[in-house]
């Protein structure tokens, strides 16, 4: 009973925690030109906090003809959510239904949550609570931060703009501990700075995005190589 009340209280905290950036979303998606009931069909129906920032962003910064390019932006963050459905697949169990369900909610906080638990049952609890939790949390805030986006004035004025980048921010950092990731971090980080002032908005994030694959699928700058070297070079001494 206390692991369980234990995987209750992790669930609702990160429920807690996450939803409040529904607020900056709402008010956001409505600066940049949605209406309050678009604003709430996209929290609803992409529910993923990430790519509602990047698409609302790239919207914002061009208008209805970077239209493909925000789709395009929101989706390549969303794919990220495909790892994690095979990672929580076996937690989740059968049916179809259930499936469909746990698809949706399959999130970075729901499957952070689960996989932190020691057992499946636990793994199980701590998926759904914090899925339906931010899921209901999210889709409350965005509506309020909608319908007070225009008491709020301008989002920037209160750095509700700058919240999804501090949010990316903070998950990226805890990774940058090896030199590969570091690597991958600035490169991207150079060549999307590099692209913005010259072409259409949101195409400078999928470049830099190419650039942290290529990087990271050849390995160039992990060190292994230097490290396998090194145990031969000093048994052949």
């Amino acid at each position: 009973m206390t692991a369980r009340r234990e995987a209750w209280r992790e669930g609702i905290g990160v429920a807690v925690a996450t939803s409040a950036y529904g607020i900056s979303f709402g008010a956001l998606a409505v600066a940049s030109g949605l209406d309050v009931w678009q604003t709430c069909v996209l929290s609803l129906v992409m529910f993923t906090g990430g790519s509602q920032f990047a698409f609302v962003g790239v919207f914002s910064a061009g208008g209805i003809v970077a239209l493909p390019s925000a789709i395009a932006s929101a989706v390549l963050l969303g794919v990220r959510n495909l790892a994690y459905g095979m990672r929580m697949s076996p937690i989740i169990g059968t049916g179809f239904w259930r499936r469909v369900a746990a698809a949706h909610v399959t999130i970075d906080e729901s499957t952070a949550v689960a996989i932190s638990q020691s057992t499946a049952p636990l793994r199980r609890l701590g998926f759904w609570v914090t899925g339906i939790g931010v899921f209901v949390g999210w889709n409350l805030t965005t509506l309020v931060g909608a319908l007070i986006g225009d008491v709020l004035g301008d989002p920037r004025a209160w750095g509700l703009d700058a919240a999804a980048a501090a949010a990316f921010l903070a998950l990226l950092w805890p990774r940058l501990k090896k030199r590969q990731a570091v690597v991958v971090g600035a490169a991207s980080a150079v060549v999307a700075a590099s692209l913005t002032p010259v072409i259409m908005p949101g195409l400078p994030v999928i470049v830099a995005a190419v650039v942290a694959i290529v990087v990271g699928w050849f390995n160039w700058f992990s060190g292994e190589r230097a490290e396998r070297r090194a145990p031969m070079n000093g048994a052949s001494a």
